[in-house]
Parts: C-alpha cells; structure tokens; sequence
C-alpha cells in the first residue's frame, strides 16, 4: 500500500502561536498491544508527560483526527492520523524585532535579530523567527530556506508558498547563493589578510562548539580586512561552504576569536544570556539568480555591528 504523503493530509488544527500541530501516524500493531487509542497514547506518551496528563489531553479533547476530537474508547486503527498541540515551555522573550527587507509572493527577506532561533529547535519554540514572521505576516505557509546561527543575526531566506520551496532550498544546498558577512574581532597585523582558509570543521552531537581536526578540509572562508582601530578590526567574511560554527571557528584559528563569542576560544559556562553583548557577527548580504523568476537578485542587511567602532573588550 502507499504510503499517504504528509501534504495530501491537511492538519484539521490551525496553528498555534506560528507553530505547527503534532502530526501522529498510528503504527502497525502486529502484537494487538494497543485495543484502544487511549492505550497507545498511554504506551508512547505517559513517560515523558505523565498519565495524568494524557488523560486530560484526551478528555479536553486536545487529539483531534480528520473527524474531529478523538475520544481514548475509540479503537485502535493501525496508519490513523491524529494532530495535537505540544505544551510549550515557557521562554524568555528575545527584546528584538524582526525587520522586513523585501516581501514578494514568493519570499520574506527578513532581518534576524541576535539571540533569535530561525526555527523552533530545543526549548527555543515560540521565540523564533519563522514562528514570529507567520504570526505577524499572516502566512502560516511560511518556512526558512535555510538557516541562520541563533546568536547571528542578519539576513534570512524565507519562503511564502510550499511548492516553492525546494527551489530556493537547492540554490543553498547547491552553494549558488554569495553570501556575505560583517564581524568584529581582534586586531593582529602579524594576521595577513585577506587570506583564504580552508581546513576540515567536525561537530559533534552534545557537544557545543565545532572544532577543526587534521584530514581533507570540507570548509572555505575567505576572510578580508575591512577598517582597524587599532586594537580592533572590522571583517568581511565570505563562506564558499556552509559548515556549523564555521565562519567563527576560522576567526578563532587565524587567533581572532568573534567579539562577545560564548564557544570560541573557550566555550563559557551557561548563565543567562546579556541581550546587551551579541556576538558580534552579521549576515549582510544574499545574492543570487531566483529560481522561480529568473531575476538576479541582491539583499543588503538593514542592521549594524552595534560596538564598532568603540568596542568593548569581550
């Protein structure tokens, strides 16, 4: 049999705060351990949140199929359909806008503050940026076509319509967006710039920061000068691949760790982030030929490093 694609089969909940329902496939059940619905929900669910609290989602009618609230008696049908809402944690606000750069019926180009998750991720849900944008823009549609660090902030990609977006995702996957970037760091003339890096970044699972070991290298940056102080410089960075951490991990490895950098070049213990100390690294410029269009397309950032040119000392 077919397998039902996730399109065909419409969520009957709308979203909440800019986030999508859970979607429940019901599995097979070749040992009948599950008779009813309730004991399934019971069997997957009540360790994580409690029986309690499964039964209360069932009785507050919470699960919902294409028919309506599920009640527990119902039997168990093996590839049934079911949606409910998580309970989210609660979040510190991120005290920062989102600003729109450019809006058209194929993309949102926005500007993501510092501190912002792109996409819900970990205990970061309603504070993002997609949920944020969907919300205020009124597109529920709306999805990333790629991702931004949360502590970066700068120019983000999104999509209005779902058919487009696996175009504007292959420019990225594909590496046919230029993309620019601004940061602020140390500054050693004994560093001859501009240079080109290239070495191999590995990240770990559990682990925080990225780091580079010897083997074939999978990055590039090039990384260029653009105005000193003297004691600090501001840089333009040009990533050719897109590696996690890895535009802070080269400045880190040429000895000019990113001002303000939590992970680089020691990671810091966790304590409840300063909104008044990015990190000092933005994505200022989004290039590239769209794929739905034709147009060759230029975005510039609206945003500033906001501790040139007098930074604080990290």
């Amino acid at each position: 049999m077919r397998r039902r694609n996730r399109a065909a089969v419409p969520a009957p909940l709308p979203q909440r705060d800019g986030i999508d329902p859970v979607r429940l496939r019901l599995p097979e059940d070749p040992g009948r351990r599950w008779p009813t619905v309730r004991a399934h929900l019971l069997d997957r669910y009540a360790d994580a949140v409690g029986t309690a609290r499964v039964e209360s989602m069932l009785r507050d009618g919470r699960f919902v199929g294409t028919e309506g609230p599920v009640t527990g008696d119902e039997p168990y049908t093996e590839g049934r359909f079911l949606w409910f809402h998580r309970d989210f944690p609660a979040e510190r606000p991120v005290p920062f806008g989102v600003r729109i750069v450019h809006r058209d019926e194929h993309i949102v180009i926005a500007d993501k503050p510092h501190f912002l998750a792109t996409t819900p991720r970990g205990s970061h849900v309603k504070e993002t940026a997609v949920a944020r944008l969907r919300r205020d823009l009124g597109l529920p549609s709306l999805q990333p076509a790629h991702r931004l660090d949360r502590l970066t902030a700068g120019l983000v990609l999104f999509v209005v319509r779902p058919g487009d977006r696996g175009a504007y995702q292959t420019l990225f996957r594909d590496r046919r967006v230029r993309k620019e970037y601004e940061a602020l760091a140390p500054y050693d003339p004994a560093v001859a710039l501009p240079r080109t890096v290239r070495s191999r970044i590995v990240k770990e699972r559990g682990v925080l920061a990225a780091r580079e070991e010897p083997g074939e290298p999978n990055s590039e940056s090039r990384i260029e000068l653009l105005e000193t102080d003297g004691g600090y410089g501001r840089y333009r960075l040009l990533p050719a691949t897109g590696r996690t951490h890895q535009l802070r991990v080269h400045m880190n490895g040429l000895g000019l760790p990113i001002l303000n950098d939590p992970l680089f070049p020691v990671v810091l213990p966790e304590a409840e982030e300063d909104f008044s100390r990015p990190l000092q690294l933005l994505a200022t410029v989004l290039e590239f030929t769209d794929p739905v269009t034709g147009e060759r397309r230029r975005f510039e950032t609206r945003l500033s490093l906001a501790q040139w040119p007098r930074p604080t000392h990290s």
